[in-house]
């Protein structure tokens, strides 16, 4: 009995764990829309409501395009909290990270991530997403959103 309790107990915490943090396009469907994907780069279309907030989740290191203004909370894994003000048409990078997001604003709050697989998502960029993405890096993935035909 014992060993057939303590296997539940260990299933249970796996799943827990695996649950934790995982893909927002599958954690948060309502959220997080996968638009493109293959072996460098993830693009997910992110939509929240006024007030809306999501699951623990991570994104690979990338670049989020704002297409409408947003006053957002994000929590880390660890109980950070750090709150941002972006304008339409803005852009940053994003490290790699686990957080909740919450859309602080009474308007619905619109963006395009664009995450990048591999040793590029670990290195440059700022850990700080107040910090804005400069002008080269903004033409690149303004070029890229207008070849895929995004807005």
């Amino acid at each position: 009995m014992r060993s057939k309790l303590l296997c539940v107990g260990v299933l249970v915490c796996l799943a827990a764990s695996f649950s934790m943090a995982q893909e927002p396009t599958k954690v948060e469907p309502t959220h997080y829309k996968l638009d493109f994907e293959n072996d460098r780069v993830q693009v997910v279309s992110v939509l929240y409501g006024p007030h809306e907030k999501s699951q623990l989740h991570e994104h690979p290191g990338g670049v989020v395009v704002f297409l409408t203004e947003a006053h957002l909370r994000f929590t880390d894994e660890n109980g950070k909290v750090r709150e941002i003000y972006s304008k339409s048409g803005e852009v940053r990078w994003y490290p790699a990270f686990k957080h909740r997001v919450e859309n602080l604003g009474d308007t619905t709050y619109r963006a395009v991530y664009i995450g990048v697989k591999g040793k590029l998502a670990a290195s440059n960029g700022s850990a700080d997403p107040t910090v804005a993405v400069d002008d080269e890096t903004k033409k690149m993935v303004v070029a890229a959103l207008l070849a895929a035909g995004k807005p």
